[in-house]
């Protein structure tokens, strides 16, 4: 569990660091707390791809600079194909509830501290 903050807001966050701790996500979870996520790390920045098959609650993904620096933010349905990408390569990605973002007014160009980028 890592603690990020987004402008005022707190942000409790698991981590997943491994290939099969990524592959998992967040599927088969009927429901997440208000301000819970999930950061995905990855080894290299690349162009980074999700999508939501068994997963079962709506999210949003916000890809992720190593500079904490937001690149783009995505709504994902559940149980979906549908693949959504970053515009950019990034190492992290960070997934909250859907609409998480929007309602915070949190979109490319804002600004996440903690994690694993830079204060």
């Amino acid at each position: 569990m890592v603690e990020l903050g987004a402008g005022m807001h707190l942000i409790h966050a698991e981590v997943a660091r491994t290939d099969e701790q990524r592959a998992i996500g967040l599927m088969a979870r009927k429901e997440m707390a208000q301000n819970a996520g999930m950061i995905f790390i990855f080894e290299q920045p690349s162009q980074q791809c999700f999508w939501m098959r068994n997963t079962l609650i709506p999210l949003s993904a916000a890809f992720v600079a190593d500079d904490g620096t937001i690149v783009n933010v995505v709504e994902m349905q559940p149980l979906s194909d549908t693949s959504h990408c970053s515009t950019k390569p990034v190492r992290y990605v960070l997934e909250m509830n859907k609409g998480w973002f929007d309602k915070r007014g949190l979109k490319a160009g804002a600004k996440l501290r903690g994690g694993p980028w830079p204060k």
